[in-house]
């Protein structure tokens, strides 16, 4: 689910301006007062230090009140020029992304030339130079927006980066759920819990038997009677098989009690181990409902997509777990299905809800959902395992409005993507680069702040253009 983004806003100075003019800063004061104002305006909620800060006190004293804070970034500006062996201890101790403004008070400095006063709220670029210095030779790491404020898109790239350090955030400090466990010879997504700790953040929780039976047994009559009655507003209801229906629903109730228990940001269900969790039936809606409500999900026990789907909901609500399926190499398009997991949230259609004869496990026939994707520009989003890395992938796409609501609508999920390049050059290059077989899809996504989430993340990026 969409968060609100809380930064840190650190104004940097120097002590000599004061002792030589106690006026100095005023109009500076005034101007980043402004810069804080433009953040705000982009939803932002901004935590400024309590001081212009100018020597190494100050600086730390900022520093802990962001941390404490638990802010998402912190957002540097030089007023001024600022030593930079006075900020840099504190900068080294932020817990969150640092995200460097670099700009300055007038759009033309020639025209101002004769003003005598004229370089005092334009100078602090070399300031930022002295700092960024400092940032990379302690292995620091930054990111760099340079422009000016009324002139530019600069603001603007301050705010998709704090986006990005939102969904890095989310991804480092997730809880994911597993119910089956993994696919069974599914390689291309699997990580040991183990790496995916260490090396992302997340830590993974297991359904097992004996709680799935709490979770069943405390689903009441009633709540399944209101859900499958909201399911009839909902969806395009064409269930026959009322009892597998009624008890996929408790399963799907028990499934959702549980990651609530837990906390979990994200899930994943393997239909073909299900009864190894001990839930009653495989809980296709449940699963759509989980993104829906701007949760993580991927199929067949992929925790770490689930995971990955989770952290991209933190900052774009229109974003849903996918594969790529089939490919119409007349039309240049890729089909887009899976077995019974879509965001209903993006259909183009009312979704369906329909019977689904089932076969793998002990489990018996259920009942899923059946849409199709919405027409729209989206980023296609992979997040892949190598063997001492992880390497996100990334391509602009389109969904077109070519579905069909009969035959493959009435059975199943849908999404017709046009790639950006012709389609046997684009599955060519994702698959040089080792994209797996499950993916996130965001629509309206801006492919640079997902670019900048990967980088926080400490990804190897690469964009299929």
């Amino acid at each position: 689910m969409k968060k609100q983004i809380k930064v840190g806003y650190l104004p940097f100075f120097i002590k000599l301006y004061d002792e030589s003019d106690p006026n100095y800063r005023t109009p500076l004061v005034a101007y980043s007062q402004k810069l804080v104002a433009m953040l705000e305006s982009f939803g932002l909620e901004v935590i400024v230090a309590d001081e212009l800060c100018r020597v190494k006190e100050e600086f730390d004293r900022a520093a802990a009140k962001f941390n404490d804070a638990d802010v998402d970034a912190v957002i540097t500006q030089h007023l001024a020029y600022s030593p930079s062996l006075e900020s840099i201890d504190a900068l080294l101790s932020l817990k969150a992304p640092i995200i460097v403004l670099d700009t300055t008070v007038d759009y033309g400095f020639l025209r101002h030339a004769g003003d005598r006063n004229c370089m005092r709220p334009n100078h602090g670029i070399h300031g930022v130079q002295d700092m960024c210095n400092l940032l990379k030779r302690n292995e620091k790491p930054y990111h760099l927006c340079v422009g000016h404020a009324m002139h530019s898109e600069v603001i603007a790239e301050v705010v998709s980066l704090c986006e990005a350090a939102v969904m890095a955030k989310t991804f480092k400090t997730e809880k994911v759920g597993s119910a089956g466990g993994a696919f069974a010879g599914m390689g291309d997504f699997i990580i040991s819990d183990a790496r995916y700790r260490e090396e992302i953040g997340v830590e993974v929780k297991y359904l097992t038997p004996d709680i799935s039976a709490r979770h069943l047994a405390a689903v009441t009559e009633e709540e399944i009677n209101a859900e499958m009655e909201a399911d009839k507003e909902a969806f395009d209801f064409s269930v026959k098989n009322d009892a597998a229906y009624r008890e996929a629903t408790r399963a799907g109730l028990a499934l959702r009690h549980w990651m609530d228990e837990e906390g979990l940001g994200a899930c994943s269900v393997n239909f073909l181990s299900l009864d190894e969790s001990g839930l009653s039936k495989m809980p296709f809606v449940e699963c759509c409902k989980t993104l829906a409500r701007g949760k993580g999900y991927a199929g067949e026990g992929d925790i770490l997509t689930a995971g990955l789907v989770g952290a991209l909901f933190s900052v774009y609500p229109n974003t849903t777990f996918v594969e790529m399926f089939c490919p119409d190499w007349e039309e240049n398009l890729l089909f887009l299905s899976h077995m019974g997991e879509t965001n209903p949230r993006l259909s183009q259609w009312q979704t369906k809800i329909i019977d689904k004869p089932f076969k793998y496990g002990k489990t018996g026939d259920t009942v899923s959902l059946a849409g199709c994707y919405r027409p729209g520009k989206a980023v296609y989003v992979n997040l892949a395992p190598m063997k001492d890395h992880f390497t996100l992938i990334l391509s602009e796409v389109e969904l077109l409005d070519v579905g069909r609501p009969d035959s493959i609508y009435a059975r199943v999920n849908q999404g017709w993507m046009k790639p950006c390049k012709p389609l046997p050059a684009f599955l060519k290059e994702f698959s040089l680069l080792g994209g797996t077989h499950h993916s996130a899809l965001v629509y309206d996504g801006n492919i640079n702040t997902i670019a900048a989430f990967g980088e926080m993340m400490g990804f190897e990026v690469a964009v299929i253009a």
